[in-house]
């Protein structure tokens, strides 16, 4: 799909580092919008949007600023900043924060155009769950030609593989929806990369791609069918029938 890519103004601090732009088709009618597939969204299931929106954009963070939690909900693209930038223009001292931390901010870092796709492609997901709204025609439309054909009932969890809920969304505690934004590689930020997953299947995975995640899994299955067996076969164990 060719975009408009009509420079658009915005409001965040760090506008000077991107330009924001049209992601209406090229030659469109009417006025430029930068998510032109999300308000139907905004209007049925506003949260829903919201977050997308923030996960697709922004880092994660604390609740609060502090030199150990380190900056709240910033632009990725900005982490793609070195060092010595980041503390001149903006203050943000990366060289004072524990490893951990900046490993974690740098790690989110991600250019403003992918950010861009995988908020489209979180988007087109979530329409495919099980029980979420039916986009406008023109929505569906969009999101198909520009990411693959979309169908009822279809998004799975990218760790567990189980299917999703769009209703679970709505599930949080704490703040914290049963449905989160996760990375088969927690260290890539793009549309190819991004899916949904069960809050407790992306902790599970932690900092590990999924291939590791899932070799991981298979080492502590084979161990334990390994410990079973020993068990089952071993001199007095009541292993047989009558």
């Amino acid at each position: 799909m060719a975009f408009c890519k009509k420079p658009l103004s915005g409001r965040s601090r760090y506008e000077s580092l991107i330009k924001r732009c049209c992601y209406l088709p090229s030659g469109h009618n009417g006025a430029c919008d930068e998510f032109p597939y999300i308000h139907h969204l905004e209007s049925v299931a506003p949260r829903v949007a919201a977050k997308i929106k923030r996960d697709a954009t922004k880092t994660t963070g604390a609740a609060w600023k502090s030199v150990d939690a380190g900056p709240n909900r910033i632009d990725r693209w900005v982490m793609l900043l070195p060092d010595a930038e980041l503390k001149k223009k903006y203050g943000i001292d990366i060289a004072a924060m524990k490893t951990a931390v900046q490993s974690k901010l740098r790690e989110k870092a991600a250019s403003y155009d992918d950010c861009m796709d995988v908020a489209g492609k979180l988007t087109w997901a979530a329409y495919q769950m099980k029980n979420a709204p039916k986009p406008p025609p023109e929505v569906f439309t969009y999101l198909s030609e520009r990411f693959g054909n979309m169908e009822d009932a279809s998004t799975r969890c990218i760790v567990c593989r189980d299917f999703l809920d769009f209703n679970m969304f709505e599930g949080a505690r704490r703040g914290r929806a049963n449905i989160e934004t996760a990375h088969a590689n927690p260290r890539l930020h793009n549309p190819d990369n991004v899916g949904f997953a069960h809050r407790e299947c992306n902790i599970a995975q932690g900092g590990l791609s999924l291939e590791q995640f899932y070799d991981w899994i298979a080492g502590i299955l084979a161990r334990v069918r390994a410990g079973v067996s020993a068990e089952v076969d071993a001199p007095g164990s009541h292993s047989s029938t009558s």
